[in-house]
Formats: C-alpha cells, sequence, structure tokens
C-alpha cells in the first residue's frame, strides 16, 4: 500500500458495498490505493460473507452490521466502530433503495405512501441518521468528510426513475443542510452524482440497457463512465485536496447534465 497516498492515514467507512460492481466497491479501491484504512458495512447475513471476501481484497477486517432504516442499528454501528477508531475521517454513503414498483412504468399509477416513505427514508434520511449518530459519538471532527452517492435524477425527469428521483433530491437537499450545519466545526458535507453505470442496483430500473446506449451517444466524452473514475472523484472530493469544498453535487458522468442538445451527426473515430 502506497504510504505517500493523497489519503494516507485517513480512516474510511463505507456503506453500502454490496458486489464488486457496486459504485462502492470503486470508491474503496481508489481510497485502498490512495493509503486509507477502510471499514465497511452489511445490510444483513445474507450479505455478510459476501462483504467480507470484497473486504478481504483491501486488507480490511473491519465489517460491521448496519441496516440503515434502524436507529438502533445505527447507533450499535457508531459504537463499534469507536471500538476501533478514534475518529472517522472519511463517511461514504452509498445507500438508495426503493420498492422495484416505484422505478417503472407511470410515475402517478405506481407512486404510493409507502413506496414514498421507504425510498426517502433509506435513500436520504439514513444520510442524516448515520452523520448524526456519527456526530453525538464524537467521531466526526474537524477535517472530516461526509460523501454521498446521487443521480441527475434528482433534478432532471428520468424514464423510470420516478420516486427513486424524489428520494435523491431530498439526499441532495440534506448534503446542503448538513453542509451548513456542520460547517462550522470543519465538518466538509458533498456529494457525487455519476453517471449511469451497469450496477446490482441499477438492474432494477426498467430500460437501463437503453439509457447506457443513449448516454455514451450523447455525453461530451461519448462514453459511460466507470465506477473506477467515479471512485477517483470520490476519493478527491473526501480528501484534504478538497478542503475549501462542501455542500457540492459534483457530476462525474462524461458531461451528460449540461448538454442541451446532443450532436448526433457521425462522430468521426
Amino acid at each position: 500500500m502506497p504510504h505517500h497516498g493523497f489519503l494516507s492515514g485517513k480512516k474510511a467507512l463505507i456503506i453500502g458495498m454490496a458486489s464488486n460492481r457496486s459504485i462502492a466497491y470503486g470508491v474503496a479501491q481508489a481510497m485502498h490505493a490512495q493509503g486509507a484504512t477502510l471499514a465497511f458495512t452489511f445490510q444483513n447475513e445474507r450479505l455478510s460473507a459476501r462483504v467480507t471476501k470484497l473486504a478481504q481484497t483491501f486488507n480490511s477486517t473491519l465489517l460491521f452490521p448496519c441496516d440503515v432504516s434502524d436507529d438502533l442499528a445505527i447507533d450499535a454501528l457508531m459504537d463499534s466502530v469507536k471500538q476501533h477508531w478514534d475518529n472517522i475521517d472519511i463517511l461514504i454513503h452509498s445507500v438508495a433503495f426503493a420498492p422495484s414498483d416505484q422505478l417503472e412504468g407511470h410515475f402517478l399509477k405506481n407512486i404510493t405512501r409507502d413506496g414514498f416513505k421507504m425510498a426517502h427514508d433509506i435513500s436520504s434520511y439514513s444520510l442524516a441518521a448515520l452523520a448524526k449518530a456519527a456526530h453525538q459519538k464524537n467521531l466526526l471532527q474537524s477535517g472530516s468528510a461526509i460523501t454521498a452517492m446521487t443521480y441527475l435524477g434528482a433534478t432532471r425527469a428520468m424514464p423510470s426513475y420516478n420516486t427513486m428521483g424524489l428520494a435523491k433530491a431530498s439526499l441532495e437537499a440534506n448534503v446542503r443542510y448538513l453542509a451548513l450545519c456542520l460547517g462550522p466545526e470543519g465538518i466538509r458535507v458533498n456529494a457525487v452524482s455519476a453517471g449511469p453505470i451497469r450496477t446490482l442496483a441499477a438492474s432494477g430500473i426498467k430500460g437501463f440497457k437503453n439509457m447506457l446506449d443513449y448516454n455514451a451517444k450523447v455525453t461530451p466524452l461519448k462514453q459511460n463512465v466507470t465506477t473506477e473514475q467515479v471512485g477517483n472523484a470520490t476519493a478527491f472530493l473526501s480528501s484534504d485536496l478538497a478542503s475549501g469544498i462542501t455542500g457540492e453535487i459534483m457530476h462525474v458522468d462524461a458531461g451528460f447534465n449540461m448538454v442541451g442538445m446532443a450532436d448526433l451527426s457521425e462522430q468521426p473515430q
């Protein structure tokens, strides 16, 4: 492991790594490469073995159960972390969920009160809940950085993203309010808005392959982004190199978010 990495000596808690195709895995890879010490959570016993195996890739044996919809579980997580670490330098929130019927078809026909509640609870409230518990236990200190994962569906209407778009809009507002609230203590809060990536979570969105194909055609860079690219940007945003940045939503999407109309004429090869 490099001793000269820009995250050397930093302790990072990563919430939401469920497979080696997840964005959280790309973040872990980048942070490990830059010298951070990593800890991970797993949602339930079913995922425990899988996450344990992935964590070994990063020489990490710090694994804690945490269902982010349960305040007692979040509290227990922070108590467990405190037994190993005095503080958390980096907290990564890479968690989102909505029932599958909320992620397809006609927005109004499919939205339900329960689906809305669950999407907002797990995808947005959990960020504040984790920050609150870590803050109460003095695990967040001056220089700590919290980074969440979001998507353009928070600010633009996207087919099939539906209720999750509302939850991500809430998450982005959450980032701004946390940044304002924790800023005086020297704690930064940001989010990375990643372009579509073929992850397990994304496979639940109807018509996702079409979305990827469209995206690759119309982005200025004419490509889809990778978990590695998102991971590198997240590592930067969570590091002291970004000490002047808070409350920011940084797009890592090959430029898709700023295009008004793509040039679909034949591209030179």
